[in-house]
């Protein structure tokens, strides 16, 4: 049982018993965070949408089974962390026509930026134009538990021991994560900055 509620918990326990408009009411909160967190961890659109549909898929699919034993937003960002480690281990495994797919399916049309709220970096409005850019291919070059933890960090929601659920790791070792990962991008994007302050959310 958690220490303190969960509005989103006690959603899904209705939808659990039936009620289809509680399901709208998680899908329309979550929808657009996990596309960005999706989208910033394969970098490809099309996909992100997808695989945003397949989360809240699993979600309803698993209604029956559910139990509110941890945050809600822990379990959802469980599951499409997990949904993401299938796709990468699917491109590792067919690399060339993952390529292809990722070519052919942006070549004629602009790449998308999904809208982010929460600042990530010092300057306000500097996420645009080429900062922008810097900031998603520095998030790319990441090991894959380092750019998830930092992608977390960014979800309002989420403390650092609801962060290391989602990695299935120790509290301590996520902090690491998160600090390893926030001074290799301060690191590459130091040119692109113009003040080094990176406190944490937490």
């Amino acid at each position: 049982m958690l220490a303190s509620p969960d509005p989103d918990a006690a959603l899904m326990l209705r939808v659990k018993r039936g009620d289809r408009a509680a399901f709208v009411a998680l899908v329309e909160k979550y929808k657009q965070p996990l596309l960005n967190f999706i989208h910033r961890t394969l970098r490809d659109e099309a996909e992100a949408e997808d695989l945003a549909q397949n989360v809240f898929l699993q979600v309803f699919k698993s209604r029956a089974r559910y139990e509110r034993t941890a945050k809600f937003s822990t379990w959802i960002f469980t599951i499409a962390r997990n949904l993401c480690l299938n796709e990468i281990r699917r491109r590792s495994r067919h690399p060339a026509e993952s390529l292809e797919e990722m070519h052919s399916e942006h070549e004629d049309q602009p790449q998308r930026q999904y809208e982010d709220k929460k600042v990530f970096l010092p300057t306000e409005n500097a996420l645009h134009g080429e900062l922008a850019s810097k900031i998603e291919e520095a998030l790319a070059e990441l090991p894959e538990a380092q750019r998830t933890a930092i992608l977390l960090c960014r979800q309002d929601e989420l403390s650092y021991e609801e962060i290391a659920e989602v990695l299935d790791c120790s509290l301590s070792a996520t902090k690491s994560l998160i600090h390893r990962g926030r001074e290799t991008l301060k690191e590459k994007l130091k040119p692109y900055l113009r003040t080094g302050d990176w406190s944490g959310p937490k």
